[in-house]
């Protein structure tokens, strides 16, 4: 397994780390995850651990805290082996404190995090989403107090607008504060919107990415395409409504280059899929689910081998797409490319 810096910080992480929306499976849309429970989670905790996987991935979200509560029965015994990230910020209730990122609603979302975990630090805490009604001064404030008590170590946020982001680091300098190492993001060769201004962002202000639904919310499994529609088993029949959209044509050009690639290389769908993501700019991790051990250990080929330039290319080609404005004329006209060179 690659290990890589998380954006500027000193912490290393996977290449891959696992994400732990199946564990728990509690409610309609969590239990379409999956629903892992224990003794199925140490099992592929152990799988993780065996290829390096050390990093892994939660929300107090996630099941209402189930995942996180199976995840801490999982790393029993053997928390310093592991990195423990979670989130927090989406609502866990009805009432005015439930949401949010305020002073009080994080000091005690992190509290409920620390005992569902059963550990006494959170190796990285990001906000779940961006909560335009807390001052982003108070959020920096309330990190750095966090931070500085010992009960997290380092702080990210997810799905954050690219300002929002800019200024929460420009707070934290000027105050002296902990900076957002990282950023949870949707990246996928079906979404590669992170590209337009996050990932200069991140580049920029050494923010690395964490990727989640690397396979587009089960859309590049493989088990999909022109003649193939959704599958029965599949999540996306209880949950497309919540999926990043994707063009029907787009996911099958996207496909039809896959199945491609996947053929010259001997590799899976997925498996390509997840590679093409590892090799993109400020991308530290990719974040990938199963619900089962064949799942797991098919994902886990993504690693130990490289796609060549040719077939970069062609799965470039295939998933590229016009952005929206202000970046449209940074494609389309010669003068405005020239200011603005791409990272990729």
């Amino acid at each position: 397994m690659d290990y890589r810096q998380l954006g500027s910080s000193g912490l290393r992480v996977p290449a891959l780390s696992f994400g732990t929306a199946t564990f728990g499976g509690k409610g309609a849309f969590f239990g379409a995850w999956g629903q892992s429970d224990a003794a199925e989670a140490r099992r592929l905790l152990d799988i993780c651990l065996d290829a390096g996987v050390t990093l892994f991935d939660t929300a107090d979200v996630y099941s209402d805290g189930a995942s996180e509560e199976v995840l801490g029965a999982a790393i029993k015994g053997r928390r310093d082996a592991v990195l423990v990230s979670t989130k927090t910020g989406l609502p866990m209730g009805d009432g005015p404190q439930d949401w949010g990122a305020s002073r009080a609603r994080l000091i005690r979302a992190v509290e409920d995090s620390l005992r569902r975990l059963g550990t006494d630090h959170i190796d990285l805490l990001q906000l779940h989403a961006y909560d335009a009604h807390t001052p982003a001064e108070e959020l920096m404030a309330t990190l750095d107090r966090l931070i500085a008590a010992g009960k997290v170590r380092y702080a990210g946020v997810s799905n954050y607008p690219g300002w929002q982001l800019m200024k929460a680091q420009g707070i934290a300098d000027r105050h002296g504060w902990p900076r957002l190492v990282a950023h949870q993001v949707y990246y996928s060769l079906i979404g590669r919107a992170y590209e337009w201004e996050l990932m200069p962002l991140a580049a920029d202000q050494g923010v690395g990415a964490l990727v989640w639904s690397p396979l587009g919310w089960g859309r590049l499994t493989g088990r999909i395409g022109r003649d193939r529609p959704i599958p029965a088993g599949s999540r996306l029949h209880d949950t497309a409504a919540f999926a990043p959209p994707v063009a029907d044509e787009h996911l099958y050009r996207v496909v039809d280059a896959l199945e491609a690639v996947a053929a010259e290389t001997g590799r899976t769908v997925p498996q390509v899929a997840l590679n093409w993501l590892l090799r993109r700019p400020t991308v530290a991790s990719v974040i990938i689910g199963a619900r089962d051990e064949a799942q797991l250990r098919d994902n886990l080929g993504a690693v130990g081998w490289t796609l060549s330039p040719g077939q970069i290319a062609t799965l470039d080609a295939a998933s590229d797409q016009l952005p929206p404005y202000p970046h449209t004329p940074y494609r389309q006209q010669e003068g405005f490319a020239r200011l603005a060179p791409r990272l990729i």
